[in-house]
């Protein structure tokens, strides 16, 4: 199997379906890592917040799968911010991986009422320039931070990774992202904390091509050039999430599954988020 990748404006590329690590804790996150690169997955996210970067490491090393066969996000939070704090949050993270690089670093959350996302940003320009990441990015920032870090560094961050689904569609925020080259990334893409999965509109679209709820979800994300990490520690939901490649939906599938979305008010906020 192979995943499709979307181009990154820095000129590398992101597979577009990947493995989420929270709230795994190391032990529980070593073995699921090994299954998901056993059945296909190359492309794990976890965070300095999520506690199980020591487990992502291993779980890595365990599976047998050369560095530069999977793509590897992690993301520095509050602590991390303000000028050249990430330097050593960076270096700590990847001892704990056992890594030399990450292929994506992200700002876990702006914190606007701190002011330091702009000098964090210019702190993770320098860890891209050192390779100790391959790409650099966001996670949470709305339209207006972006703004402010664009005009202040000139730099455009690769990917900005914010909660969505088809009950949280955030279609403002994701024509913003489009629109300057940015490619969003959706967490809790199965639509956790919302009734998603039980809608009668994903149950007849999934009976149309033998698929379940959360596959016609994450086909969704596919079929409208999002990224999504799913995360799962059960076998058979791993092997259940990777298996989306098989069908794509049509415009009548779109047009039901437009019916679910909550409205511009759902999810949480992103200034407090720590997904």
């Amino acid at each position: 199997m192979t995943i499709p990748t979307l181009p990154l404006n820095n000129g590398t590329s992101i597979p577009q379906l990947g493995l989420g690590t929270s709230p795994l804790d190391d032990t529980d996150v070593e073995r699921v890592i090994i299954e998901a690169v056993e059945i296909g997955y190359r492309h794990v996210d976890t965070a300095a917040k999520y506690g199980n970067e020591v487990g992502v490491g291993r779980g890595l090393r365990n599976s047998g799968i050369a560095r530069g066969d999977v793509f590897v996000t992690t993301k520095l939070d509050g602590p991390y911010q303000g000028e050249d704090r990430a330097i050593a949050g960076l270096d700590a993270s990847l001892e704990r991986l056992g890594l030399e690089y990450v292929d994506l670093l992200l700002i876990h959350w702006p914190l606007p009422a701190r002011g330091e996302f702009v000098s964090t940003w210019r702190t993770f320009e320098k860890l891209a320039a050192d390779g100790k990441a391959r790409a650099i990015g966001v996670s949470n920032f709305k339209p207006a931070h972006l703004d402010r870090l664009i005009g202040e560094t000139g730099t455009t961050p690769a990917v900005n990774q914010i909660q969505l689904s088809p009950a949280i569609t955030r279609r403002e925020q994701r024509q913003y992202n489009a629109e300057h080259g940015i490619v969003t990334e959706s967490w809790s893409p199965l639509g956790s904390g919302t009734d998603l999965l039980a809608s009668p509109v994903l149950a007849e679209i999934g009976r149309k091509y033998d698929k379940s709820p959360g596959q016609v979800v994450l086909r969704w994300h596919l079929d409208n050039g999002l990224v999504a990490i799913p995360r799962s520690a059960n076998p058979q939901r791993l092997a259940q999430n990777i298996d989306v490649f098989d069908f794509a939906l049509d415009a009548d599938d779109l047009a039901a599954l437009d019916t679910l979305d909550q409205g511009p008010d759902a999810g949480v906020d992103s200034d407090r988020s720590g997904h």
